[in-house]
């Protein structure tokens, strides 16, 4: 039984979500978080909170071994394009590991970083360990069923969705008609589901999809309120995710947006 936790915070909700239903069930959480991403807010959710740069993996290092971190997750997006930020400071722990992995796609970037971790004696558990509540079981989600264009369109979505997320290029893509619309990059989900609706208009459905050998320890995609109040400025028509492999943040609240909004919410 896991008493203590490490957390390594990037942004958005989850690592909030997760801090607090770690502490629901008695679990003492050490947060890690990134100062270009993590919400100050997590404060609240946690026993003690230390804060580093995206790039000051030295320190990250210090601080696990200081605390005697033995269990640790990552929750929450680390946005790729910091690492081209010129901004940015990279330390020298950061720089011989970007230096000694092969590319520097998401995967291989967090791999090696776990892999880092795990040689140091500390285990990199799934993000989702105390969430299973908010992995959606398949089916249409809303009150709003999808129509037989939006079914075509997912259909057709879907399985560019999967190619694309097995390149480790982005996890989501923009569909209207039959047509591709936008593919999510190093950009993010939200820029590419705004890039999409300037060539579609209204109407559009967003698939989002795990990699087809996801690792759960990290990456896994994620939906909530924000999603659904950007879906209804965009009027777009529905969001597809993956069943049990999608975390859906402040379900009740996502789900009631999205039926106020019309856009239907189906899982795979």
């Amino acid at each position: 039984m896991i008493s203590r936790i490490g957390l390594i915070a990037g942004n958005g909700r989850f690592p909030i979500i997760f801090a607090e239903n770690a502490r629901k069930k008695g679990v003492e959480v050490i947060a890690i978080g990134i100062n270009e991403e993590t919400s100050k807010e997590l404060e609240k959710f946690v026993s003690k909170i230390y804060w580093l740069g995206v790039g000051e993996l030295e320190k990250l290092l210090k601080i696990l071994k200081e605390e005697n971190i033995r269990s640790i997750i990552m929750a929450g997006q680390v946005r790729h394009k910091l690492l081209f930020d010129k901004n940015i400071k990279i330390d020298q722990r950061m720089q011989l590991l970007l230096g000694n992995i092969r590319n520097k796609k998401t995967d291989s970037i967090i791999g090696a970083v776990a892999r880092l971790l795990e040689l140091r004696g500390i285990r990199v558990l799934s993000s989702i360990i105390f969430l299973s509540d908010c992995l959606p079981k398949k089916g249409v989600l809303t009150r709003l069923l999808p129509d037989e264009r939006i079914l075509k369109d997912i259909d057709f979505g879907r399985k560019i969705a999967k190619t694309i997320a097995g390149l480790d290029i982005g996890q989501s893509v923009i569909v209207k008609e039959k047509s591709v619309l936008a593919v999510e990059s190093i950009e993010g989900t939200d820029e590419a589901i705004k890039r999409a609706a300037k060539y579609g208009k209204e109407g559009v459905v967003v698939i989002k999809v795990t990699k087809p050998r996801q690792d759960m320890r990290f990456d896994v995609p994620v939906i909530g309120p924000d999603t659904i109040k950007l879906l209804q400025e965009v009027k777009a028509s529905c969001l597809a995710i993956e069943a049990k492999k999608t975390l859906i943040i402040d379900k009740e609240e996502t789900l009631k947006l999205a039926d106020e909004a019309g856009v239907v919410i189906v899982a795979l």
